[in-house]
């Protein structure tokens, strides 16, 4: 998300709000291996470290994600991109954007930060190759100006990686 854009998103529910800290109190107690939050006061973007699991690929390497919860979380998807720099990955893009259904289709209200970290650190872990998508250079192209991954109608068509 642009400064621009992350500035002008609407506030967070209440409801929101609630389960934020609830997430944050029991990452807190019990946060899932591999990853650590960065503590900020906000509340709305959260930035976690993310560390490769080892015998991947991805050993003892460290990205950053970043989460930003939309005003209905987690009645809506948090968008989750990589910050730069980005693990080269099948289904990561150059920008940092994720194509990964359970950040979009395939979301439920019943996931919490810490299940979409496992999730992204089980596909960075069953790569077989460190590459950009094929399309990379294409869709990083047509996401200039800040668009969101999702306004992206994305293709989920390959569970291999």
């Amino acid at each position: 998300m642009s400064s621009s854009s992350a500035s002008s998103r609407k506030a967070l529910s209440k409801i929101a709000c609630n389960r934020l800290q609830k997430e944050l109190v029991e990452w807190q107690v019990n946060p899932p291996s591999g990853f650590k939050h960065k503590v900020t006061d906000n509340l709305q973007r959260w930035v976690i470290e993310v560390n490769g699991a080892a015998g991947t690929l991805y050993t003892n390497e460290t990205y950053q994600l970043q989460v930003d919860f939309p005003e209905h979380y987690p009645m809506e998807a948090p968008q989750v991109i990589f910050l730069q720099p980005a693990p080269l990955h099948p289904h990561i893009y150059s920008n940092g954007h994720i194509c990964l259904d359970i950040l979009y289709d395939s979301w439920s209200p019943a996931m919490t930060v810490g299940s979409i970290c496992i999730s992204i650190l089980s596909m960075l872990s069953s790569a077989t190759a460190k590459q950009c998508p094929e399309d990379n250079d294409r869709y990083v192209k047509n996401c200039r100006n800040g668009r969101s991954p999702k306004q992206t109608r994305w293709w989920f068509h390959d569970d291999k990686v």
